[in-house]
């Protein structure tokens, strides 16, 4: 399982010109689902996602989590599985199939909303859906349950 993290001053999704999820100021995270992921992938990752020390102290140091009144949109994204290993065009086979994509998307969305009191909006799975976002600092966070090494 893959997690793109960017901490944002605001991000809504858009689906057919209709706002279907936003937030103002949290992390924006962009989930990939592996062909081989489990229940362990997707516990570690949302435990990441939920312990990320990425916002500003009274000092100005990153060693906040979320806060309450903050939020998280959680938005699939597929495409995070793919590889450029023959060359330019990305291959997406080890993405997870739609079902099972589908199926731990949704964990991956509840576990979120049981565990963080703040706002957990998302995306709509598989749909051909638009990003707005302002980034803040910016901060990017990348998160891969089969290389957690780094």
């Amino acid at each position: 399982m893959r997690a793109l993290i960017r901490r944002v001053s605001f991000a809504e999704v858009q689906v057919d010109c209709r706002t279907v999820g936003s937030i103002g100021k949290g992390a924006l995270v962009y989930l990939g689902i592996h062909r081989e992921d489990e229940q362990t992938d997707l516990d570690w990752i949302t435990k990441k996602i939920l312990g990320l020390r990425i916002f500003d102290d009274e000092n100005g140091k990153m060693n906040l989590k979320i806060a309450q009144d903050g939020g998280i949109l959680l938005v699939s994204q597929f495409t995070l599985c793919g590889n450029l290993n023959k060359g330019y065009r990305p291959s997406f086979n080890y993405a997870a199939d739609p079902q099972k994509g589908q199926f731990f998307y949704n964990l991956a969305l509840n576990k979120l909303k049981k565990n963080f009191s703040g706002d957990v909006e998302a995306g709509i799975f598989g749909a051909d859906m638009q990003i707005n976002a302002i980034d803040d600092g910016p901060v990017t966070i990348w998160l891969d349950s089969k290389n957690r090494t780094y």
